[in-house]
């Protein structure tokens, strides 16, 4: 009865909607064995239509439409593969399951004036043990579809080897290929405790409408609107991510299309814009591993790339909110939006409703992060992430030259974001300078204590008011557990720290830390503190 219930349904709506058929869908092809929820299905659609270009929607257009197990609707865009106008063409739409039940559907196919509707097909999906997707919970962390709550222990993976770097020091260690590819970087990563990272899609990375010229011998020279080698790229690192338990935050770009004040004005730029997002949802939109879509790095300096004729703000404003609602109506898995600045905030950007999570970049400035942070989400009512931070941006000098600055600050930036209001900590520049300098197995001290704090508060954090001495701390109540962190930005060491409570008072040996391994119980402890270095207590 609830077959027959689903397929009176369908076919009610397409009635409404039925129109003279010439084009026509020839097969959909469906798993046989029943997939589990969280896993991939392929779906493939065979059709007969007509168009010039097959990868804009007002010629040709696809979509794979759900009734749920719960009896919501699901539409899914799905993407052209191959195939010729006037001739059999083949597409496929990528579907993860979000709940367990039998699933109804059909393809619909259209192109101006003409529409083709399927039979219906069944789907069962099993439970499977999968968390599903990230979504905001709060300011201080991402919440998964079955309720688990997630925060980043993040790091800026931008991009793998170019072939030629253009960096003055340290082209011959960024160029290194297998080193710097994404399967080695990832995999140290996840080995280090991290599980956010930040991917571009740029002409040297993942350049999916790129013709040639890639800086990067990873891609093909292809003809097609639709670089394969790229998607394939793209494709083949989100299956690593997903299997090394990393969420990424997608930098989508413009691709190809020139960045100007036509860009952002013009309908007929917009509209393009529109079949590149969703293409993108279409073919990558399934994967669990991408957490956040981001429009753009650092807008703003896009906005004054021509300093004398900047572009106007009200038009790359009104340019996220069209895009951001776009997105938001054709991603049926809701994954969280967001777009990033440099340092120069456009009036309207952060408080656009389909911009899930503001965000900026901060160089020169670690100090300033918690404050930031804080400042942001009190003025908007939403989250905020460090993008990127680091102790200098300028590639032209030598970071060797003060290298230890460099890797204090590293330290510096991780900790303030885990004792501030962010659902992922700030994010690190130059990773192949820390990865050489191995400053970056210190992420697995900042992976231990998060994973401490979210296990003592099971998603509670609690700013709590702290001194040690005279000196500034940052201290976060999670459930019976406080953390207590203090840094010396001073030239002078920190004598006589004392840290009282009721209770036990135990400090975290930042090294063993590393490795899970916290030592030292006392209910008061007297500590000193060098300069630039930093300590860490828990009181319970």
């Amino acid at each position: 009865m609830r077959d027959r219930g689903l397929l009176t349904w369908i076919l009610c709506l397409f009635a409404l909607i039925a129109l003279p058929v010439k084009a026509q869908i020839i097969n959909v092809t469906i798993p046989r064995q029943s997939p589990c929820t969280g896993e991939r299905v392929d779906i493939e659609v065979s059709l007969q239509g007509r168009w010039e270009n097959p990868y804009r929607q007002e010629e040709a257009k696809l979509n794979v439409i759900f009734v749920t197990p719960r009896g919501q609707t699901c539409l899914l865009p799905a993407y052209y593969e191959r195939g010729k106008s006037g001739e059999q063409s083949f597409w496929k739409a990528r579907f993860t399951p979000r709940e367990a039940g039998k699933y109804a559907l059909v393809a619909s196919y259209s192109q101006p004036g003409m529409e083709s509707v399927s039979d219906p097909l069944f789907l069962n999906v099993q439970q499977g043990d999968g968390h599903g997707f990230l979504h905001v919970n709060d300011n201080w962390t991402l919440r998964y579809d079955d309720g688990t709550l997630f925060r980043g222990v993040g790091e800026n993976l931008c991009w793998e080897s170019r072939t030629s770097d253009d960096s003055k020091y340290f082209s011959n260690l960024h160029e290194q290929f297998e080193r710097f590819s994404y399967p080695a970087m990832l995999t140290k990563f996840a080995q280090l405790g991290g599980n956010f990272t930040r991917m571009w899609m740029c002409s040297w990375n993942f350049p999916i409408d790129r013709k040639k010229d890639f800086n990067n011998r990873r891609y093909s020279e292809s003809s097609e609107p639709i670089n394969e080698s790229a998607a394939k790229r793209l494709d083949e690192t989100l299956e690593l991510c997903e299997k090394l338990g990393i969420k990424v935050m997608l930098c989508l770009g413009a691709g190809e299309m020139r960045t100007d004040k036509n860009f952002f004005a013009s309908p007929e730029e917009r509209a393009r814009y529109h079949n590149r997002l969703r293409y993108i949802v279409a073919r990558w939109g399934y994967s669990n591993s991408i957490a956040m879509w981001e429009f753009f790095n650092e807008i703003d300096n896009i906005q004054f790339r021509d300093s004398k004729n900047p572009i106007p703000a009200e038009d790359i404003v009104s340019w996220h909110a069209e895009m951001s609602h776009y997105l938001r109506c054709i991603d049926p898995y809701q994954h969280i939006i967001t777009t990033s600045i440099s340092h120069r905030d456009l009036k309207g950007l952060n408080d656009i409703p389909y911009l899930d999570i503001n965000q900026k970049h901060i160089y020169k400035q670690t100090s300033i992060i918690p404050e930031t942070i804080t400042q942001y989400e009190q003025r908007h009512g939403k989250p905020y992430i460090i993008g990127e931070f680091g102790f200098e941006w300028d590639w032209s000098k030598n970071f060797d030259d003060f290298a230890e600055d460099m890797d204090v600050d590293f330290r510096r930036g991780l900790w303030y974001g885990l004792f501030s209001p962010t659902p992922v900590t700030p994010m690190s520049w130059w990773w192949e300078y820390f990865d050489n300098r191995r400053t970056n197995e210190y992420f697995n001290a900042v992976a231990f204590v998060n994973r401490e704090m979210l296990e003592a508060g099971k998603g509670q954090f609690v700013p709590v008011k702290a001194m040690i001495g005279d000196r500034n701390a940052y201290a976060v109540k999670c459930g019976n557990k406080t953390f207590v962190y203090v840094f010396n930005d001073t030239k002078a060491m920190l004598k006589n720290i004392q840290v009282k409570a009721q209770g036990s008072a135990r400090e975290l040996d930042m090294a063993k830390a590393a490795w899970g391994k916290p030592f030292s119980c006392n209910n008061q402890i007297k500590t000193k503190v060098r300069p630039q270095q930093e300590r860490l207590f828990v009181i319970e």
